[in-house]
């Protein structure tokens, strides 16, 4: 159990948890960095969490929701108020509606995370500030302190493993939900490195080709809300062509891009994707959540062997982003 102490101060209204880890500083980091990770100890274990969104910059947010015993789903929300890489993030934590829209009737409360290099590995201290005496004693009742102890006892599990969140491991597909899967993929490089390279059409061209042999026959980037693309492709014989378009519903360059995308003379409507890049150990992640109107068409295109393409242009991508830098 790596929780060293937890301290309620009813005078301040504050309740301080400190956890104490034998691992490094920045391994430690990650793990709240990356929604896969995040998610394999936020939640008790009998109501593990599922981040749907996690945006880890200022004025970023992150969406999530515990699932019970019974199915039964708890929502909740963080928005990051302030963020200081590799040391500390201030969040307003919330309940929410299953939309992810707050919920007026439960209380809102300021958590400020503060991460320190100790002589045994790092320091995780925890602090929520709440906004009432009767708040404060309404959550304790709700367990909590309870919740956040059985919570934090999960991490050195997550801290072990490696392998699964290496900076050389290729990409992960992950179901979230019958139509929702997270596509993860740590790129050597720096997010603004990564960001440009999928908006520069010089770039772009040279690695988004799925498999060799393939080249672009129409790059038409767009780099802001509002905007549609096309992309093109042909194989090295100059057959089997088929293009993807798309519109641009939200950019916070160089972390954040939203944007429908559909293949051309095909059926069926768009899937919405949620593109996330995060500053980790070893480059960046890159995280796309994708959501698609049925389970059948999320089946549909997985079965494609879409993960393959999208890894052999990720490695290329890093080939790229390494030769340039």
């Amino acid at each position: 159990m790596p929780i060293t102490s937890v301290d309620k101060d009813l005078t301040n209204l504050t309740m301080s948890v400190v956890a104490d880890f034998p691992v490094p500083l920045p391994r430690l980091w990650d793990a709240y960095a990356d929604p896969r990770q995040i998610e394999r100890f936020w939640g008790p274990p009998e109501w593990p969490a599922t981040f749907t969104r996690h945006d880890l910059y200022p004025g970023g947010r992150s969406e999530y929701y515990m699932t019970g015993p019974g199915g039964e789903r708890s929502h909740g929300y963080w928005e990051f108020t302030t963020v200081q890489q590799g040391h500390s993030f201030e969040v307003i934590d919330g309940f929410a509606a299953e939309n992810g829209q707050p919920n007026e009737e439960m209380p809102s409360m300021q958590m400020v995370f503060t991460f320190e290099e100790t002589p045994t590995g790092s320091r995780l201290t925890n602090t929520t500030y709440f906004n009432t005496l009767e708040e404060l004693e309404q959550l304790i009742t709700m367990g909590m302190e309870e919740g956040a102890t059985a919570a934090m006892g999960q991490i050195d599990e997550v801290l072990e493993d490696l392998a699964s969140f290496a900076a050389d491991r290729a990409l992960t597909a992950q179901i979230l939900s019958p139509t929702q899967v997270r596509i993860s993929r740590i790129i050597r490089g720096a997010p603004q490195q990564v960001w440009n390279a999928h908006h520069d059409p010089g770039l772009l061209t040279r690695w988004l080709l799925g498999p060799d042999g393939w080249t672009f026959t129409d790059c038409q980037v767009a780099t802001a809300a509002g905007e549609t693309f096309r992309y093109a492709w042909t194989d090295a014989n100059g057959e089997n062509g088929f293009a993807i378009t798309g519109e641009v519903r939200e950019s916070n360059p160089p972390h954040r891009e939203v944007f429908t995308e559909t293949m051309e003379d095909m059926d069926g409507p768009p899937t919405l994707n949620e593109q996330n890049l995060t500053a980790v150990e070893g480059g960046t992640l890159l995280t796309l959540l994708i959501t698609y109107a049925t389970e059948e068409q999320r089946d549909a295109v997985l079965a494609t062997g879409m993960t393959d393409g999208m890894e052999t242009s990720y490695a290329r991508l890093e080939t790229e982003l390494l030769a340039t830098a």
